[in-house]
């Protein structure tokens, strides 16, 4: 069976395959601008079933899809990624010392038949100083992700601890998916790719 990954993301895809998947990767393309709400699980859920089912409309034949999104809620904000550096610093001095909410949602489909699920992961932020958040806003990284920091990058070292599973911090929650999978009557070890011996 095929598996596609429905993301851009380079650590969503680096989640899979040390998990033992080998998807394929078609990004969706769709404007995440036209889906809104105040509720950070439901927008995070609504953009991942945007993705998968916007590839899965490209789809030929038997295939598993993958959509998944990520938003940060801070203090009743919805933090999706930065528009600049500004505001990637101006996030960073706000939540330094302080605590979010980052929420994952997964979509999976095959066929007619889906599955739509948000996981909820609490970060604690260190307390860094305005050095430390120049420097890091400078390298670009925190352009690229919803809350403008990374687990399992440069930012990691500002990351004091979190409450829930680490991998959907990463972007993908592999329990969840594993549960999603099963919904679909599709069983996780299935979806390996390991050598044949």
């Amino acid at each position: 069976m095929r598996v596609i990954l429905a993301s851009a993301s380079p650590a969503r895809l680096a989640t899979l395959r040390a998990a033992g998947i080998e998807p394929e990767v078609i990004v969706s393309g769709v404007d995440e601008e036209r889906i809104t709400s105040t509720d950070a699980a439901n927008l995070a859920a609504a953009l991942a079933q945007l993705k998968c089912r916007t590839v899965a409309a490209q789809i030929d034949g038997d295939a598993l899809v993958i959509g998944c999104d990520s938003v940060l809620a801070f203090e009743g904000e919805i933090f999706g990624k930065p528009a600049g550096p500004v505001e990637a610093a101006g996030r960073w001095r706000r939540m330094r010392g302080r605590s979010g909410v980052l929420h994952s949602g997964h979509c999976v489909r095959r066929g007619e038949e889906e599955f739509v699920e948000t996981a909820s992961t609490i970060v604690h932020f260190a307390d860094i100083s305005d050095a430390e958040i120049d420097a890091y806003v400078a390298t670009g990284e925190p352009l690229q992700v919803a809350g403008a920091f990374t687990i399992d990058g440069l930012g990691g070292a500002f990351i004091t601890g979190i409450e829930g599973d680490h991998h959907n911090v990463v972007g993908l929650s592999l329990p969840l998916l594993r549960d999603l999978v099963g919904d679909l009557g599709i069983a996780w070890t299935d979806l390996w790719s390991l050598p044949k011996t």
